[in-house]
């Protein structure tokens, strides 16, 4: 354990271990918190490197060495310092072209650098480059946000990439979501018409001047080989028309055009939070065939975001049409109905010397297999390459079992998850539709957790979410919000209070809650507001969307669930959420009002919607699964209600019947309430509805719709069968939590505290997990071998852990080959409901209990 740590801040690396030359020296500060410390030094300076280092004293006495040098970087402080000009193509060469904008600026450096750093943005989006070389690794930027109110920068670090003498800038944009099409109905230009470039390069020399270069009106524009761009569409580039050596400094550019200045939009420019957009695995075709239609298809065996880059030969003029798609049809032909508008194809015109490389700039596509017209040769598989795109998180969990369905589960889960994690969280990538759906995000945001790091992903989204809310405290269906006054679902808008609590209470991050407090305070306000006689019961809501019903299915916009009923329980679930952020925040008054609120509306409930003999009006699973899972029922009826949810689930032999509200509680309900072995039934169910069904057709990812392939091989209606829509992987939290019993404690969260509490089934005889924490990684894995339960357990440095062994007794437990009672690190705590408990700091430890023992 952590006792004490000294921090100290430089923005000079050789006063780093000078104190009064620092920014910042903490001196010895106690204490056993080692994230998420605030910097308490002197004012810091916009653009500026600071360099830091820290050690730690531990409860040994001893002291760590010093680490090594890490840095930070700010970007601007003010918007004053601000110099560049927003400029733009001219708009009556823009209003006869749909070419993508390119511009240049030349600049000349004769001294020595010693630092170059560039800030970019645009209204579209951009792709920049600096004497022939891409300016870093990051797509589809500057990313999504409300362009209404803010839009992001990115910084760039070009110290390397000037030269002395002659330098040239190149920028590419592309409309995006900006001018772009976006959501439905043939809609674009939802925030404006024209894209325009944000460009600002501040060179500091050796002898202390500096050199700003700045977007205005001494720049260029032309157009070049790109000569459409949409997000739902695709590219089409033809290198025809391809400006050879136009971010070079002695490109020839007299026959350009000069910009116009763009009016300055008028919103917040804000440095950029969240990680950006890359480029991660790449995949090679498994098959390439011709289709019962004759149709030249690759198979590139997982369904995936991104993009192929095409490497290609053939003569001037020669097109090559690239469609995608998720799925094959019944009889094995392409299938693209399910896109709806989106046309989700890339077209390449070749200019006809020797090989060209091909890959779009500002679209990204949902698809495993493509489709190939044009291609005056045989397909040669070494040519195609599809590249994942997605947010650059950094993966942390790890779930492996002795099933191999249940390990496919997992790969499919991770697989939406960066499928849809694309700078927003979206519902689907493929169609024409790629929203920030709130109900999505909030059933999958603590499956998210496990999966990678989202701590910064959801920052940004919720600061857009809090931007979006609208004036009466109601939340948009999306966001960022593209439809207009859409607002105030159950279920959905309780994103505002789920999400905060689910990043809180996975990282730690006490900020992360008073930020948002008063986006989730005025999120309940407005379902306190729209209530009558302490019922909200008014509004239109999807409710348990996409539930299974074997009668009644007209594309999922009905539920069987009474919709006002789901919106009691989340009005109470999202009230309760709001009271735990007071109480952390040290809000008492609103602890008070809103826990009164609360007792209101559980007692509403009770009168409204429950029986005298604990019958709910609406006897579905989902029903019971809400009403237990955030306490709505009074004690004394609750054990008839798990048995109503228990008798529901035979009566469908084992299935589940709920649908996007539902799902994520299902078995956490089952389990809380002594039903765990049904609880696996459901989890291992092979055949329609269930997690497993789509893995036995095939799935790499996690389908929008229980059957979006039906069990006689016909799809499922195209208007809404996504195959890359992560909300029912929402199941991932309880493989997690409750399988591998991996749990961070809410008075300790982050990891910090941490519970182990494994659920077993012997139907599963393998599981396996690990997750990377703040504080280092936390393992839980078991299994079943030679007459004997094996338990090992790994707990990181400066946390603590509560580890529940299933067993009867301490006696039969041992620890690493001894008697638990006899290891001096582990302290036996107690027994509860068929768990010995105990308490550890720091190791790896393995357990061992008789199976007779159980």
């Amino acid at each position: 354990m952590q006792t004490a740590y000294e921090l100290r801040v430089s923005n000079n690396i050789s006063d780093l271990s000078k104190e009064k030359k620092s920014i910042w020296h903490s001196k010895k500060t106690v204490s056993d918190s080692s994230v998420y410390i605030t910097y308490k030094g002197a004012d810091l300076q916009s653009g500026t490197r600071y360099y830091w280092q820290v050690r730690v004293w531990d409860n040994h006495g001893r002291v760590s060495g010093w680490s090594q040098v890490a840095f930070w970087q700010t970007a601007f402080l003010s918007a004053n310092e601000w110099k560049a000009k927003w400029i733009m193509q001219d708009t009556v060469k823009l209003a006869s072209s749909e070419a993508c904008p390119i511009f240049r600026k030349t600049f000349i450096v004769g001294k020595k650098i010693q630092s170059a750093t560039a800030y970019i943005s645009a209204l579209g989006m951009y792709e920049a480059q600096i004497n022939g070389k891409r300016i870093g690794d990051a797509f589809l930027t500057p990313g999504w946000t409300d362009y209404r109110k803010r839009i992001q920068y990115q910084v760039y670090d070009l110290t390397e990439n000037i030269n002395q003498g002659n330098n040239a800038i190149g920028v590419t944009l592309g409309n995006g979501w900006y001018a772009g099409f976006i959501g439905w109905g043939n809609h674009n230009h939802e925030y404006g018409k024209y894209t325009a470039l944000l460009f600002q390069l501040e060179i500091r020399y050796t002898d202390g001047t500096s050199q700003i270069i700045v977007s205005d009106e001494s720049w260029k524009s032309s157009t070049g080989s790109i000569l459409s761009s949409e997000i739902y569409h695709g590219e089409t580039i033809d290198n025809r028309y391809e400006k050879e050596g136009w971010t070079m400094p002695d490109y020839d550019d007299t026959k350009w055009m000069s910009v116009q200045i763009f009016p300055s939009p008028g919103i917040d420019l804000v440095a950029t939070y969240n990680e950006p957009v890359r480029k991660h695995e790449q995949f090679k075709p498994v098959k390439v065939f011709k289709t019962p239609s004759g149709e030249q298809v690759i198979d590139f065996g997982q369904n995936l975001v991104g993009f192929v880059t095409v490497k290609i030969s053939g003569k001037q003029g020669d097109k090559i049409t690239i469609q995608h798609a998720e799925i094959l049809d019944k009889a094995g032909n392409f299938y693209t109905k399910n896109l709806r508008s989106a046309k989700a194809t890339d077209i390449y015109i070749l200019k006809g010397e020797g090989t060209e490389t091909f890959e779009p700039h500002f679209t990204f596509h949902g698809f495993r297999y493509i489709k190939i017209e044009g291609l005056q040769e045989e397909i040669n598989p070494e040519n195609f390459t599809a590249v994942a795109l997605y947010s650059d998180l950094k993966p942390t969990g790890i779930f492996t079992t002795s099933n191999s369905l249940i390990n496919q589960l997992q790969h499919n889960i991770q697989w939406g998850q960066k499928g849809n994690f694309l700078d927003v969280p979206t519902d689907c990538p493929q169609r024409n539709e790629r929203l920030g759906w709130t109900g999505d995000a909030q059933v999958f945001s603590r499956t998210a957790t496990f999966n990678m790091d989202v701590h910064n992903f959801f920052v940004k989204w919720l600061k857009d979410l809090a931007l979006d809310q609208l004036p009466n405290g109601s939340v948009p269906h999306v966001i960022p919000n593209v439809l207009g006054k859409l607002a105030g679902s159950t279920g959905w808008a309780d994103v505002a209070t789920i999400v905060p609590m689910n990043m809180y209470l996975a990282y730690g991050d006490k900020q992360i809650l008073s930020q948002q407090y008063n986006s989730m305070k005025a999120w309940v306000d407005y379902m306190t507001s729209q209530s009558k006689n302490n019922l909200w019961n008014t509004g239109s809501h999807y409710g348990d969307w996409l539930f299974y019903s074997p009668s009644v299915d007209d594309g999922g916009r009905a539920a069987v669930t009474d919709k006002y009923l789901i919106a009691q329980c989340f009005w109470a679930h999202s009230t309760q959420l709001l009271i735990d952020a007071a109480t952390i925040l040290g809000k008492t008054e609103d602890v008070l009002s809103y826990t009164t609120l609360l007792n209101t509306i559980k007692e509403a409930f009770n009168q409204e919607y429950v029986t005298p003999g604990g019958r709910l009006v609406s006897g579905t699973q989902t029903a019971y699964v809400l009403a237990l899972q955030f306490d709505m029922l009074p004690l004394n009826l609750r054990d008839q209600a798990v048995e109503r949810l228990v008798q529901n689930i035979k009566s469908y032999e084992n299935h589940l019947t709920t649908g996007f509200l539902g799902t994520p509680y299902l078995c956490h309900v089952l389990n809380r309430f002594g039903k765990t072995s049904l609880a696996y039934k459901l989890l291992l169910q092979e055949t329609y509805p269930s997690w497993l069904y789509p893995v036995k057709m095939g799935a790499t990812t996690i389908w929008e719709r229980w059957d979006g392939i039906k069990p006689d091989s016909t799809l499922q209606t195209p208007e809404m069968n996504s195959f890359n829509h992560y909300a029912y992987g929402a199941i991932g939290d309880w493989m997690y939590r409750v399988v591998a019993g991996i749990n961070p404690e809410e008075d300790g969260p982050g990891y910090k505290k941490i519970r182990i509490q494994p659920y077993t089934d012997k139907e599963l005889n393998n599981v396996s997990a690990s997750l990377l924490t703040n504080y280092g990684t936390v393992s839980s894995s078991w299994n079943y071998g030679n007459d004997k339960f094996h338990f090992t357990v790994e707990i990181p440095v400066n946390t603590t852990a509560s580890i529940f062994i299933p067993a009867k007794n301490s006696d039969s437990i041992k620890a690493d080959g001894i008697p638990l009672n006899a290891v001096k690190e582990l302290q036996v705590k107690g027994y509860e409901n068929g768990f010995v408990i105990v308490t550890s700091g720091s190791g790896k430890y393995q357990f061992t209990v008789d199976q007779g023992e159980f």
